[in-house]
């Protein structure tokens, strides 16, 4: 300590100009940081703009492109529903191509068991076609008196 309090020639004066240019430097960097933040995020900013649009823009695109869906699946409904006219219109739906094809398949195949099941009716209850033909009455449950008034209301 003594040598410090000895020694004259130092000045404390340098050593705070030194640190002032330091604090300057510092300061200039930080600054000149800030502006290429700030211009990165100018940069981002238009960036996130430009992306916005575009989302609006394909939002758009795709409304379009889904109406359009949506009318081509409504005629493509409407040309299966006059194609099969053997299919009630109720049973075919969907709001695409492939669910109104299975909604068709599973109406066809619905009818195809229905129309079975009519055929087997049908064929199990089969009735002659034309006119039975013509015997002579059963008379064997009837009692000799009852069969003399038949016969004799007969040949009246």
């Amino acid at each position: 300590m003594a040598d410090d309090e000895l020694n004259p020639s130092q000045d404390p004066i340098p050593e705070e100009e030194e640190t002032e240019a330091n604090e300057a430097s510092s300061i200039a960097e930080l600054e000149g940081l800030i502006a290429q933040k700030d211009e990165a995020l100018t940069k981002a900013n238009a960036r996130i703009t430009e992306l916005e649009q575009a989302t609006a823009q394909s939002d758009e695109r795709l409304k379009a492109t889904n109406d359009s869906l949506a009318e081509a699946v409504a005629s493509y409904k409407k040309v299966v529903i006059e194609a099969h006219p053997e299919v009630l219109e109720e049973l075919i739906s969907g709001d695409s191509i492939d669910s109104v094809n299975e909604s068709l398949q599973q109406a066809q195949g619905m009818i195809t068991r229905v129309r079975q099941g009519l055929e087997a009716e049908i064929s199990a209850v089969r009735v002659p076609v034309g006119a039975p033909q013509r015997t002579p009455p059963d008379l064997s449950g009837l009692s000799p008196r009852e069969k003399i008034q038949y016969a004799i209301g007969s040949k009246r």
